[in-house]
């Protein structure tokens, strides 16, 4: 999170025409517009470090407006992310904690193996953000009996009456198959589609946020200012010649 604040000396001098309000709507004014700034900067480092980073990613941050009593505005991660987003990691480093996704298959599965994190393999299809694609994955964990809602998970029955369809598996214990979730094609070759493995992927530090965002909001905040004491005085002068 980064809060953004106005220095009150050169604040105070630039807005000693104005009356209080005046000055204080001036400087939410311009607070805003640097918070705006300030997240358009963040979102711009994530094109550069993410290879097509998805839009719950570029919007996993928002701005938290000032209002003429707190006179800070700030740029946080959204409540509704919680604890799902990666970004903490990747702008600190370290090991990430298990996805969703990872977590479901390590409770759900009958894999005697420690299942720590999973990888797309070269057989998954992927979206358009390099991830594998919501539909082959919903397929994968009906087929391995991994669905949330069991009611959801593949059936004898449905089974027999898509035999054409891929159907997906995990190796059992001693196969000579790597650990994961292959797919069965109607041919009967199979490819693999997701990788198991037990050690939690490590990140190095590498987005930067805090530093980058605190360059934008020093370099951003005074133009800002400037503008908004400008436009504030050139409304109450407005107001005034009205009243004359």
């Amino acid at each position: 999170m980064l809060s953004m604040r106005v220095n009150d000396r050169v604040f105070l001098e630039a807005a000693r025409d104005l009356s209080r309000k005046d000055a204080k709507t001036a400087a939410v004014w311009a607070l805003n517009d640097t918070a705006d700034d300030v997240l358009a900067h963040m979102q711009g480092r994530m094109d550069v470090v993410f290879d097509r980073p998805t839009r719950f990613t570029k919007n996993a941050l928002m701005v938290w407006r000032a209002n003429a009593s707190t006179l800070e505005a700030k740029v946080i991660e959204r409540p509704s992310v919680g604890k799902r987003h990666f970004l903490k990691i990747q702008e600190a480093g370290g090991p990430r904690a298990q996805t969703g996704l990872e977590k479901l298959l390590d409770s759900r599965l009958a894999y005697a193996g420690d299942l720590q994190a999973v990888i797309p393999a070269a057989g998954a299809r992927l979206n358009q953000h390099g991830n594998w694609s919501t539909g082959e994955r919903n397929q994968a964990l009906s087929a391995v009996q991994a669905q949330r809602d069991s009611t959801a998970n593949t059936t004898k029955a449905s089974r027999k009456r898509n035999r054409k369809r891929a159907g997906f598996f995990v190796p059992a214990a001693g196969s000579k198959l790597s650990p994961g979730i292959w797919k069965r094609d109607g041919r009967g070759r199979i490819t693999k589609v997701l990788h198991f493995t037990s050690l939690a992927p490590v990140y190095d530090r590498r987005l930067g946020f805090q530093d980058g965002a605190a360059e934008v909001y020093e370099a951003r905040l005074p133009d800002h200012l400037r503008r908004t004491l400008q436009k504030v005085a050139e409304r109450a002068a407005a107001k005034a010649a009205s009243r004359t």
